[in-house]
């Protein structure tokens, strides 16, 4: 019963120490990436805005959002720095030969212009199935 009491209280405390050990790494890590922000890189802040590094000062950053739009911001917002993209563009496959323009829906007009006044929409939507 005597070693009960220390025993929940090193339950408790083990688990908090290794969340706070985490948490400082956590911390360490973002702070290593704001720090490294250079100019070009493709950023992402804590508000979930997609934006490219123009300038980097000592507390803030300018971000352009859209060409020729550029905005001021802190660099604690910065979450994450996106990787650069490859700059290999998309190309077709050589070989189209599976393709043809018969697996393309109908562009055609079903006549439906002739529907009878009293049928309902059911009714019109089993019609083309019938024909």
């Amino acid at each position: 019963m005597e070693l009960l009491f220390p025993l929940l209280i090193v339950a408790l405390l083990v688990p908090m120490f290794l969340n706070v050990r985490k948490q400082k790494r956590a911390l360490a890590d973002t702070q290593s990436l704001q720090d490294s922000l250079k100019i070009g890189d493709e950023v992402v802040t804590t508000s979930g805005l997609y934006a490219r590094v123009v300038l980097v000062e000592d507390d803030t950053i300018d971000l352009e959002i859209a060409d020729g739009i550029i905005t001021t911001w802190s660099r604690a917002v910065v979450r994450d720095v996106l990787p650069a993209e490859s700059d290999d563009e998309f190309t077709a496959p050589d070989d189209l030969s599976g393709i043809d323009g018969t697996a393309a829906p109908s562009l055609e007009k079903t006549n439906l212009d002739k529907a009878p006044a009293d049928e309902n929409v059911e009714q019109t939507v089993r019609r083309p199935e019938k024909e």
